[in-house]
């Protein structure tokens, strides 16, 4: 799908060469065994009947924006801690290449409106954090307090092209230049905000150090690879209303990575963020930016030109389907967004903000209404009681699927500009919670990982792949019985690494993006992307 892009120098902090055991992890995944031919592939055999045995349901929470750095920065046993980061590594530069003197202000705020916890108001305008070095930092209020959970800060700039600028070539030393927000991107919680929920279930099973979004960019297009391990695709869209929306590229390659600045954009990241046009879709018409399903819930004017046609390349679900293993998406909020009461484009509430965009499966022909739909798309209701949360009610009677996605509603799923970090972080304990105490919980895997980075820095190279990623470094926490406790897991992963599992533990059809993913990040780096096993013990 893409032209071969130039070999990059690696620097220090690039993801390291796995070692022979994981090595051998993404080999297999790939379906080549190590020298010694029938005993590996024996072996193999062995440990995926155990693994069928071992794990009869796989759960992913799938929560909002936020980088490795954003909130594990310096978490115990990690390979590459950011304290550890030599000053040359986290230093940004210019837009004209140039090292920055300083990093600029937050640009419309840190916490732009007015928010009251417990008893005390909170509002963090653009001038009341300045003169910041031209480093990472711990988020803080004026007065030097750390900034509390509870806060919604501002949205950061989260697109496709936007993020492969930012990671410049692997240097990730150009998120300030590229992005919306001035110094926010290099903001982080302090000491890996140890009073997480999220924390300390990843003290108590494994955190995954390693691991990287799927896709370069935002929400929908990571929601897009976690199903399908590719992007959309809109053909013809140049002879459509959607040409609007067609990116604007330096150089001219439609498979280009780089966005033609607009007039007007400052010289420097000091004097305010760059000017794009709309991107979209690229220029060879894959959606690669927000677009809209073709069917409810969608925009509110059918005739919108971010509406997409229906698709029709296969997806996990069709995979599952295939091999008549039960499967859903539980999504937070969907029958109140079905019934109009969550919200449309250009029209979400504070609660519960259904996100259009965050429900991939919609875009498919295959679960166009009318089809299997009801029995996979299911409403995951609304909060943190089981009462209430169809997802929790679920799980507590022992009624999951063999492969279960659910999708926080809105207000619950961590994302800057609309969520907060301890609303969401209080309700995937809520959830785990809910499955630990599961008649299937014995047999389960879960894996709690976020869409993308929303924007925020990270300082760990993402491995070089195919022309759609993978992108910059996540959290992803694997909860389990049946994983190793107390562990960091250094094996490389990406989004596909949890579709990945699926297919190599109920033995689908491996999808085509996936397999693109695997031979372009063997060509480029010599490993393939883990698959969730390395972290089992079993």
């Amino acid at each position: 799908m893409s032209k071969r892009a130039p070999r990059r120098k690696r620097s220090a902090a690039v993801a390291r060469k796995p070692s022979r055991r994981q090595m051998l992890g993404g080999l297999a995944g790939l379906g080549i065994t190590a020298a010694g031919g029938l005993g590996a592939a024996a072996q193999t055999r062995g440990f995926d009947a155990k693994l069928r045995n071992t794990i009869r349901n796989v759960v992913v929470i799938f929560a909002e924006n936020r980088s490795f750095n954003n909130l594990f920065s310096n978490f115990p046993g990690l390979r590459h801690p950011l304290s550890a980061v030599p000053p040359e590594r986290f230093q940004q530069r210019d837009r004209d290449g140039s090292i920055l003197a300083g990093l600029p202000p937050i640009w419309g705020g840190l916490v732009p409106n007015e928010q009251v916890l417990e008893t005390k108001r909170y509002q963090i305008g653009q001038d009341a954090i300045t003169a910041l070095a031209n480093s990472h930092f711990a988020l803080k209020t004026p007065e030097g307090d750390p900034l509390p959970h509870g806060l919604v800060t501002r949205d950061l700039a989260h697109l496709f092209y936007h993020n492969q600028m930012q990671i410049n070539g692997g240097r990730n030393d150009s998120f300030v230049a590229w992005g919306d927000s001035g110094a926010l991107v290099m903001g982080h919680y302090a000491d890996t905000a140890s009073d997480l929920r999220m924390a300390d279930l990843a003290r108590r099973y494994t955190l995954c150090d390693n691991f990287f979004m799927g896709a370069f960019g935002g929400s929908f297009l990571n929601h897009q690879y976690l199903v399908a391990a590719q992007p959309p695709f809109y053909p013809g869209a140049d002879k459509t209303p959607a040409a609007q929306y067609i990116a604007e590229l330096e150089g001219g390659d439609p498979t280009g990575t780089r966005l033609k600045r607009r007039d007007g954009t400052p010289g420097s990241a000091l004097n305010g963020p760059p000017k794009f046009g709309p991107s979209n879709l690229s220029p060879d018409f894959w959606a690669v930016n927000t677009m809209f399903p073709a069917y409810p819930p969608t925009a509110r004017d059918n005739s919108s030109p971010l509406l997409l046609p229906p698709q029709t390349h296969k997806s996990i679900g069709d995979a599952l389907s295939d091999r008549n293993v039960d499967w859903a998406w539980y999504a937070g909020a969907w029958q109140a967004a079905l019934d109009g009461q969550a919200g449309q484009m250009g029209s979400f509430p504070p609660k519960p903000n259904f996100q259009i965009h965050h429900q991939p499966l919609n875009y498919f022909a295959s679960f166009a209404p009318g089809t299997e739909r009801r029995a996979h798309l299911r409403d995951g209701g609304l909060g943190s009681s089981a009462e209430t949360n169809r997802f929790m009610a679920d799980a507590l009677a022992g009624r999951l699927p063999a492969v279960s996605f659910y999708k926080p509603e809105g207000d619950l799923n961590m994302h800057a500009g609309y969520s907060d970090v301890e609303d969401g972080d209080r309700h995937i304990a809520a959830v785990i919670e809910a499955l630990q105490k599961s008649p299937q919980w014995k047999h389960m895997l879960v894996v709690v990982t976020f869409d993308e980075n929303g924007g925020w820095w990270d300082h760990v190279a993402p491995p070089k792949a195919d022309r759609w990623g993978p992108g910059t470094r996540i959290p992803a926490i694997l909860i389990s019985p049946h994983v190793k406790t107390r562990h960091v897991e250094h094996t490389v992963y990406d989004t596909g690494s949890i579709l990945r599992f699926i297919t190599r533990r109920f033995a689908l059809e491996k999808l085509p993006g996936l397999e693109m993913r695997e031979r372009e990040m063997m060509r480029h780096e010599g490993f393939a992307p883990g698959d969730l096993t390395e972290a089992l013990a079993i």
